[in-house]
């Protein structure tokens, strides 16, 4: 093909490339859109929350945390923060992020539950009211108990537990400080012979802050023991239980370890 063959063909590629120049990017530009949170798949949402609940750890903003949980279907119930957070620790997630969802559910909890009524105390009107207009202080919210330092914790009781209402034989560690009150937020390491597992304390806010279990699967020996703590417990087994109509049934254990009072 001669030169003036290729002019006709070169002249339309660019009358063409012009067009569509033209017509994408003056007549017909892209406009960015902003995906909402709910239009995310379900494992990117969860990642959504983990991110709300680390922010929370970082500011303690729990109205600000509320909020951005209310952009999630779902992700503003207690219960399943808690179980996003168990299912962290399951796959190997980060701790931190597995102990933020922890703390968020727990902070959703305390904070919704409706306070008792207390009557104002009344006080005659002053004769010559002040000039100052009067100053109200909203009262701090009430922290979570926190470990006294250096004292250690020891297994204080360990009981057979033939009426626990859950359907499988468990664990239930229940971590205690010196003054009674239960301790969230300890890591609770559990070892059998064919591996290990590990729970925090506090992820089931509804039976109490220092409250943890696992379940106990039968013919199996497990050692249960707090990190970076010495108290440890051995010899753990399902044990059965019979009623008073002689039914058996699977017992579970129930372990309470308690911090001494700090010398």
């Amino acid at each position: 093909m001669n030169r003036s063959g290729w002019t006709p063909l070169l002249l339309g590629l660019v009358v063409g490339l012009a067009a569509g120049l033209i017509y994408g990017w003056v007549l017909q530009p892209a406009r960015p859109t902003q995906a909402a949170p709910t239009s995310l798949r379900s494992d990117f949402q969860d990642e959504y929350a983990a991110l709300i609940a680390s922010a929370f750890a970082a500011t303690g903003d729990l109205p600000r945390a509320r909020a951005r949980l209310g952009l999630l279907p779902g992700a503003s119930d207690s219960d399943h923060l808690n179980a996003l957070a168990q299912a962290w620790l399951a796959t190997g997630r980060s701790e931190s992020e597995a102990r933020a969802l922890a703390a968020l559910a727990a902070g959703l909890v305390e904070r919704t539950a409706t306070p008792s009524a207390v009557a104002a105390p009344t006080r005659p009107p002053a004769t010559n009211p002040p000039a100052t207009a009067a100053v109200t202080t909203r009262p701090r919210a009430t922290p979570l108990p926190t470990l006294t330092p250096g004292a250690p914790f020891r297994l204080s009781e360990r009981d057979l537990v033939c009426d626990d209402p859950a359907p499988e034989p468990r664990i239930q560690v229940i971590v205690l400080d010196a003054a009674g009150e239960g301790v969230p937020d300890i890591l609770v390491q559990v070892i059998w012979d064919a591996g290990q597992d590990q729970f925090y304390t506090g992820l089931k806010p509804d039976m109490g802050v220092g409250f943890g279990d696992f379940t106990l699967a039968p013919d199996t020996v497990y050692t249960v023991q707090l990190a970076d703590s010495d108290a440890i417990a051995t010899g753990l087994q399902a044990e059965t239980c019979t009623s008073p109509s002689g039914e058996t049934h699977w017992g579970s254990w129930r372990l309470t370890f308690v911090q001494p009072e700090a010398p």
